[in-house]
């Protein structure tokens, strides 16, 4: 569906296209100048600072330079045209509307534009002006989509309800659409104290089994109940989410306001018409987010919705989310920082920090972060989870493993959700050098897990270092290969497996595709190098082995003076495993037929 309407957009996509390369990619010389005007001189020192902070996904920088060039240069249509797409990213959307109106009078005829300048005039009270534009723009993805929601809002505006109404009945026609246009009609009908019709559209949402329950509706429904006096249904609707985990802090929060709301005191939550706009483009930006290609419309439409209401933290859970998705996560972080203590999504925002400052190797402030949330949430089992994660990797398996334990005591029931769990409390126990607990660890994960690649890979390789079961150890490690055959990590498993029982050739081969899927790990390289050394290639040994010696190695596996010890001496002799070669000879087999 969302494909089908995005071939209906005129859209520049330059922040994909200008964002995908590195910091340390930025080369002044590849940005092309062509101009030679006065003007273009003057504005050629900001125009570059503003095409590097582009690059480096500094948006909000490259914006202002852009500004500060465009002001020497007011002829340079380039400028403009990148400068109201980026000011709109950003969410300063008066500045984007007037150097969108400025791009459009020098013959832009980017349809974003339109968009753009018609949210602006929402934001003014100019709604007939807006409504005015969008109906100028035609193509499925407005006619069907973003025109009945951009005018049903702006109707709303010029107290005009039945038209407001009537502008949605296009939404009504696609199937997809069927919650939205019933959330969106009950929010209008909401607006202008039409009760009735407002719960009939609320309760088609309630009532369909194959309809999606968004938080916002949600949220949106129960405090309808809650100010018609009707408190019990809000109760009993959020009570049939519940068990919904992704989202179990804000159900819970909302939960707890439900409780302790008063009918006297509860105020809507769509209490004018920006805010209804508001709810409009979130909904606009959510679908497209879902389409290919969707990120950076979504990303500027969630940013017009906040735009025109800054106390929405829904839409800033999203927003963030798409910085992540850019991997901008010190940006997705400030996001979150926005929202309030009070806020439903308040709990799951700073869970989202600490899972950005992990990403940007900030474990002291993920590991202070995750402790303060759990102090006041104390049943969540996750945080504690996330917790064990942090410690594990600043290599502090002792207390990893006091996290882990306390996230397994939260839990009433363990079920297939919970694998990964055992998985990271085994992988402790086994840093921290208490084998029996990690062993039984991981068979409770692999249990759990269904037979997961990671947990199979991990016991099997364990095996095989402690030369312990040996046939089951291989065959577990073949069947996690034939599961993630791209995974270097196992391919490196398959690898050493096979060198361990003296099988060098089919060893030299999954090596080498480990190394090639995962050319900077030391222990692989170490790997390679002793499987050419016995093979007789002793040439490529010594040089996968000096290879190793240059990588950063923060495994305890590697060893340095080891690998200076094989190159000076050559290695020790290998003591091949036992095993059974029927049944290697079997599992050989089933490798072969998954490669064929």
């Amino acid at each position: 569906m969302i494909k089908f309407y995005l071939f209906g957009i005129i859209f520049c996509s330059f922040i994909v296209s200008c964002s995908n390369k590195s910091e340390e990619s930025v080369n002044v010389e590849e940005i092309s100048i062509t101009e030679t005007t006065p003007q273009f001189k003057k504005s050629y020192g900001p125009y570059i600072a503003g095409r590097i902070a582009h690059l480096r996904k500094d948006f909000n920088s490259a914006a202002n330079y852009y500004i500060e060039a465009y002001q020497y240069d007011p002829e340079n249509t380039e400028i403009v045209s990148r400068l109201y797409l980026l000011l709109s990213s950003e969410g300063r959307i008066n500045e984007a509307a007037k150097y969108a109106k400025i791009a459009k009078s020098k013959g832009d005829t980017n349809n974003f534009i339109d968009i753009i300048i018609s949210v602006e005039n929402i934001k003014q009270g100019k709604y007939q002006a807006s409504i005015d534009i969008t109906n100028k723009l035609s193509g499925d993805i407005y006619e069907a989509f973003i025109n009945p929601l951009l005018n049903s809002w702006a109707y709303a505006g010029l107290n005009q309800p039945d038209k407001a109404l009537k502008s949605l009945a296009t939404l009504k026609k696609e199937p997809g659409f069927k919650s939205l246009y019933n959330l969106q009609m009950g929010m209008i009908n909401d607006y202008f104290s039409r009760n009735d019709d407002a719960q009939k559209h609320y309760e088609v949402i309630i009532n369909d089994a194959n309809a999606e329950m968004s938080f916002r509706a949600l949220q949106i429904i129960s405090n309808f109940y809650i100010r018609t006096n009707q408190k019990d249904k809000a109760t009993k609707l959020i009570s049939k989410y519940q068990n919904e985990q992704i989202l179990t802090d804000m159900l819970s929060e909302l939960n707890k306001n439900i409780k302790s709301s008063d009918v006297a005191t509860t105020k809507p939550l769509i209490d004018n018409v920006t805010v209804g706009n508001s709810e409009a483009l979130f909904s606009i930006a959510a679908t497209l987010r879902q389409g290919e290609a969707g990120t950076d419309l979504a990303h500027m439409f969630i940013s017009m919705s906040i735009y025109q209401n800054p106390k929405y933290d829904l839409a800033k859970l999203l927003l963030a989310d798409i910085l992540e998705t850019r991997e901008m996560y010190a940006d997705a972080n400030k996001i979150y920082e926005t929202i309030p203590e009070t806020s439903e999504a308040y709990f799951t925002a700073q869970t989202k920090r600490s899972n950005n400052y992990v990403m940007l190797e900030d474990y002291e402030s993920a590991e202070l972060l995750l402790k303060a949330i759990a102090l006041d949430n104390p049943k969540n089992y996750q945080i504690y989870l996330d917790l064990g994660d942090v410690l594990r990797i600043k290599n502090k398996p002792q207390e990893s493993i006091k996290y882990y334990e306390k996230a397994i005591s939260k839990i009433s029931k363990p079920n297939n959700s919970h694998w990964m769990l055992y998985y990271a409390l085994g992988i402790s126990y086994e840093q921290n050098k208490e084998w029996n607990k990690a062993e039984e660890t991981f068979k409770k994960s692999l249990a759990l897990s269904q037979n997961h690649y990671l947990v199979l890979n991990y016991l099997g390789y364990s095996w095989l270092r402690q030369n312990k079961n040996i046939n089951d150890a291989f065959a577990m490690i073949v069947d996690a290969y034939n599961q993630a055959p791209e995974d270097g990590n196992i391919a490196d498993s398959l690898g050493w497996a096979f060198y361990n029982i003296g099988y060098y050739d089919k060893a030299i081969v999954y090596l080498e595709k480990s190394a090639e899927l995962e050319p900077n790990n030391a222990v692989i390289s170490d790997h390679l190098g002793d499987a050419y050394w016995f093979n007789n290639r002793k040439n490529e040994a010594i040089f996968q082995w000096n290879h190793a010696l240059r990588l950063q190695d923060t495994t305890e596996e590697f060893n340095a003076d080891d690998v200076n010890e094989k190159i000076s001496s050559g290695p020790k002799p290998v003591k091949t495993l036992k095993f059974d070669k029927t049944r290697i000879e079997e599992q050989i087999k089933i490798l072969d037929a998954e490669q064929d």
